[in-house]
């Protein structure tokens, strides 16, 4: 059987391809490759481009694969862009999400393990990592769009022979340790990302959005997870699924969250840079603090991560930004 990744050629689906390729498991990447690349993918993956939502497109891809597994990463994730322009994001994210999923239920697909987000919560009532049970308010369209989604897939998996998972991640950063893949879109808005453009001197320096929320140094607090962890956990879902395991709903990160401002500091910290810092004003959409409780994910899916360091994860990133500009460079 094979495995379905859509947005397969971006930043997380293509180490997501890359830890299934390692997994020995067979692969089909869907990707209309407006953020992503076809570099990115593994060699050993059939690649068909084109949109989820593409009926025609998806039937061929049914017919020609023997899929039982969906991985969904491919819709928009950008806040501001979110706030500024929902009805971009709804169909996007949601209303292409709902043609997948019908199209998985008419080929048959049971399986679907789905990259949600920890925006579904908005900002928690406390400052303890958070719980799945926790209330969810985004405070966003992205976070929005992701949620009702999640609600698509609880109601299909009632109605058909359907289980899911979807996991709830926050800020992903890092590359591939093995050097394979990163993050590499032009003008992403990842902070860690952000910060080793600035480090490598690829900008002038970087914007903070906020110093006036209610934290020790007035930044937002996330909790950072390695991509690679990640997409480990996506291949724990899929296993524990296959397994027998029924729906569920999963965070996925490591307990802790670092302000904005402790990041920039270990970026300058790895990379032996300086850069300029410009503080600007708050961004609509941005939560004030959030850090997930990952036990659920650690209990039900075996899921151990391996990178829990936040020094790991910067100098990863560093190390494939400067590939990047070597490989600009040829």
């Amino acid at each position: 059987m094979a495995v379905l990744v859509t947005g397969g050629a971006g930043y997380i689906g293509s180490h997501m391809v890359w830890a299934l390729v390692d997994a020995g498991e067979d692969v089909v990447v869907l990707d209309r490759l407006s953020t992503g690349f076809r570099w990115a993918v593994a060699p050993e993956a059939r690649f068909y481009e084109g949109d989820i939502a593409d009926a025609a497109l998806l039937a061929t891809i049914f017919a020609e694969n023997s899929i039982d597994a969906i991985i969904h990463f491919a819709g928009s994730i950008i806040v501001p862009e979110s706030v500024a322009d929902p009805l971009s994001y709804y169909e996007n994210n949601t209303v292409k999400s709902r043609a997948l999923i019908a199209a998985a239920v008419a080929a048959k697909v049971p399986y679907f393990v789905f990259s949600s987000t920890a925006a579904v919560y908005g900002t928690p009532d406390g400052t303890e990592p958070v719980l799945e049970s926790a209330a969810l308010r985004p405070e966003s369209p992205y976070g929005s769009s992701k949620l009702m989604t999640e609600i698509m897939l609880r109601d299909t998996a009632a109605a058909h022979d359907f289980t899911y998972t979807a996991l709830r991640y926050f800020n992903v950063a890092g590359a591939d340790p093995r050097g394979r893949t990163g993050q590499s879109t032009a003008g992403a808005t990842h902070l860690i990302k952000v910060a080793s453009e600035a480090a490598l001197g690829k900008r002038d320096g970087m914007d903070v959005y906020g110093t006036d929320y209610p934290t020790p140094d007035g930044t937002c607090i996330r909790d950072y997870i390695h991509v690679s962890d990640l997409a480990n956990a996506h291949l724990k879902a899929l296993q524990r699924m296959r397994a027998g395991g029924g729906s569920i709903v999963a965070n996925c990160g490591y307990g802790r969250g670092f302000s904005v401002l402790e990041v920039l500091e270990q970026v300058k910290a790895v990379s032996g840079k300086d850069f300029p810092v410009r503080i600007a004003g708050r961004r609509p959409g941005d939560a004030v603090l959030i850090v997930a409780n990952p036990s659920v994910a650690m209990k039900e899916l075996g899921w151990t991560p391996q990178y829990d360091d936040l020094p790991f994860i910067v100098r990863t990133a560093l190390e494939w930004e400067d590939h990047l500009g070597k490989r600009n460079q040829r």
